[in-house]
């Protein structure tokens, strides 16, 4: 059996997918159990490979009862925490970065600015277990009762400073409708007045907003069978770049050089206004570098993809 933590959101979880598939290619006849929370779950059969799932959402809760794993893979984070979270496990052998606070002395050095996708698949890569960092792809749900061509809008996101201010969201809104695109706005339970917000600036019916109302599977499948996204650097991101679909992301604080879209993809584009923090910032409302971004930058992206799709015809349907 292998035990693996990744107990953190969506787009970390997707990030995870090409080292989660090298572990189900490399040890194809182990039991692979996940150790991340439960709201993750319709996104397990989506990357296939994982046999269970252990609801794990919080590092100093975890009470391991399962027999002892052969190989434990921290793909969580560099430690201390996580490395003794899984060494609690009791594990014949441990995969995790070097660290020396949490007694592991095995494994690569932690690269501070290194893109996600990569950190993990280098750690693996150390470990002898070979990986394909373009394996991002997840199974493509059938759409079932769910619309297919539209142009989703995700303005939340957990942290304040990745919120794109919501009156340029309405103006892209407005702009996309009128140019004919069907437009739906996503969002959590927390985030129906943002996106109810988000439409009546727009001018849009209030069916166009999904927030509330779209479960895990639900957003997949949307985004998968979708005609273009536009969000924040946030998990429904990834789902696009999982599906292939067209999307326009936007970036601050965090620089999309670590986790932004693959760069060679022309129908993913990454818009940021530049890296680090700005004097005078508080932390409240969008990050500068991601406030810098304006509403022409982003329809002209749009148009930059939409050509793309054109072009080379690379997008699956």
């Amino acid at each position: 059996m292998i035990v693996i933590l990744r107990a953190l959101g969506l787009g970390d979880l997707a990030t995870a997918v090409p080292a989660l598939r090298a572990l189900r290619a490399h040890h194809p006849d182990e039991r692979l159990v996940l150790l991340a929370p439960d709201w993750l779950a319709p996104l397990v059969p989506l990357i296939g490979g994982i046999d269970h799932l252990v609801d794990t959402d919080d590092l100093s809760h975890l009470r391991w009862r399962g027999a002892a794993p052969d190989l434990a893979v921290n793909l969580h984070g560099r430690g201390p925490q996580s490395h003794r979270l899984l060494a609690g496990t009791r594990p014949h052998r441990l995969i995790a970065f070097a660290n020396p606070i949490a007694g592991h002395h095995d494994g690569p050095p932690w690269l501070a600015d290194e893109h996600e996708v990569h950190r993990w698949c280098r750690l693996l890569d150390w470990y002898g277990v070979p990986t394909d960092p373009t394996d991002l792809g997840l199974r493509r749900p059938a759409p079932d009762r769910t619309p297919i061509g539209v142009t989703v809008l995700h303005p939340g996101s957990k942290i304040a400073g990745k919120r794109w201010p919501v009156r340029r969201f309405a103006a892209v809104a407005r702009q996309l409708s009128a140019a004919g695109h069907e437009i739906v706005i996503t969002g959590d339970t927390t985030e129906c007045g943002l996106a109810r917000r988000v439409a009546r600036l727009a001018g849009l019916p209030g069916r166009t907003v999904r927030a509330g109302h779209t479960d895990l599977r639900y957003l997949a499948t949307l985004v998968a069978h979708a005609r273009l996204l536009i969000s924040g650097d946030t998990g429904i991101a990834h789902l696009a770049t999982a599906y292939r679909t067209p999307s326009v992301v936007l970036f601050g604080p965090n620089p999309p050089s670590r986790w932004g879209p693959p760069p060679d993809r022309p129908w993913h584009r990454a818009l940021w206004a530049g890296g680090g923090d700005l004097p005078g910032w508080d932390g409240t409302g969008a990050h500068p570098m991601l406030a810098a971004v304006d509403v022409d930058q982003v329809l002209v992206a749009v148009d930059e993809v939409q050509r793309a799709v054109r072009t080379t015809g690379a997008v699956a349907a």
